[in-house]
């Protein structure tokens, strides 16, 4: 929230302004300008400090299935093999910031018109301090909604124009999801997803899978991929054709989850409908079972360089926990200005 600038008397010289604003400044403690994470409840400001260092995880129990309902206490933080206190939790889908990537392509495109209210109304089951965007993409991404809490911008930003087919760039729009966060450095405490739904086909991408894969791991963002694949003769029956390569591992790379709908018979119908409800659902209910906790690198090893990131379950053994994040890189800071975390 900006406050309302107001003009200063004309009568009043400069120079004390200026000394009285240095005074305030020096009397204000730094901690208390940048310290952890603060939050006032009647705008839903929220400030993390930078040297927030925030790491996802999902903790799964023997089956697999992922575990719900845990706390701060049930985990433990090592930067550097050194044990550090966890200073921010969030469990489930507290705050997420959700990115949806459309390809804009003509089959792709009458499924994302069939499925927008079904797949906005996934951000429904977030924290108020959730976000959603929108990209679509054909050759090049567009943004078509920054991350915003207003749902109704999110549900305008859905409507994808009719265009002849065109190349599609798939891992070249994955990267443009990735810049839409913004800078990893600022320590987010936010869930950081992005719900990528194509045919999988890349044809024009500039980029690899594995640079978008290194790249989401590296901020802590998960992919979720849709599959709505395209379906070609094999023999004497409709097939799948295949996604391209690293279509399928954006998804299982990142801690999110793939997910193919359709078949031949809804392939050949041109009034057929996909029920993504199933999907969102899954998604949804995997986000439940996420964390992210956050330390302050300060308080760490100070050295600078790669600082490698280790979170343990306290109990049981029968439980693994899965960090989306596994380090981090501490640059020097200059004239001790404080720690610098990409």
């Amino acid at each position: 929230m900006n406050p309302t600038r107001r003009a200063a008397p004309r009568n009043l010289p400069r120079c004390p302004l200026l000394l009285c604003l240095a005074l305030t400044v020096l009397v204000c403690p730094a901690e208390a300008l940048a310290q952890g994470e603060t939050a006032r409840e009647d705008d839903e400001v929220v400030r993390v400090s930078s040297d927030l260092v925030a790491v996802p995880v999902f903790v799964t129990d023997r089956r697999g299935r992922r575990v719900g309902g845990l706390s701060r206490a049930d985990f433990e933080v090592r930067d550097n093999g050194r044990p550090v206190e966890i200073s921010y939790f969030a469990a489930g889908a507290e705050r997420v910031a959700m990115l949806f990537l459309l390809d804009a392509s003509g089959s792709v495109r009458e499924t994302v018109t069939q499925q927008r209210e079904t797949a906005l109304a996934l951000f429904s089951r977030f924290g108020r301090r959730s976000r959603v965007g929108v990209i679509q993409f054909r050759e090049t991404p567009e943004l078509t909604q920054p991350l915003t809490n207003d749902l109704d911008a999110a549900r305008r930003a859905f409507r994808i124009e009719a265009l002849p087919d065109r190349r599609t760039a798939i891992f070249d729009a994955a990267l443009a999801a990735l810049r839409a966060f913004g800078p990893a450095e600022r320590g987010t405490a936010e869930r950081r997803i992005v719900v990528l739904v194509s045919d999988g086909l890349d044809t024009a991408s500039a980029a690899r899978a594995r640079e978008v894969i290194a790249q989401a791991r590296a901020g802590g963002v998960s992919f979720y991929v849709i599959h709505v694949p395209l379906y070609e003769p094999r023999g004497e029956r409709l097939a799948p054709r295949r996604p391209s390569k690293g279509f399928k591992e954006l998804a299982e790379q990142t801690g999110g989850q793939y997910f193919a709908v359709g078949d031949a018979a809804s392939a050949l119908s041109p009034h057929a409908e996909h029920d993504l409800r199933p999907v969102f659902r899954a998604i949804a209910e995997d986000l439940a079972g996420q964390y992210v906790l956050g330390y302050h690198a300060s308080a760490a090893d100070p050295s600078p360089g790669l600082h490698r990131i280790e979170v343990r379950l306290r109990s049981p053994a029968s439980r693994k926990v899965r960090q989306l994040r596994e380090g981090y890189e501490h640059r020097a800071p200059p004239h001790d200005s404080g720690p610098q975390i990409n």
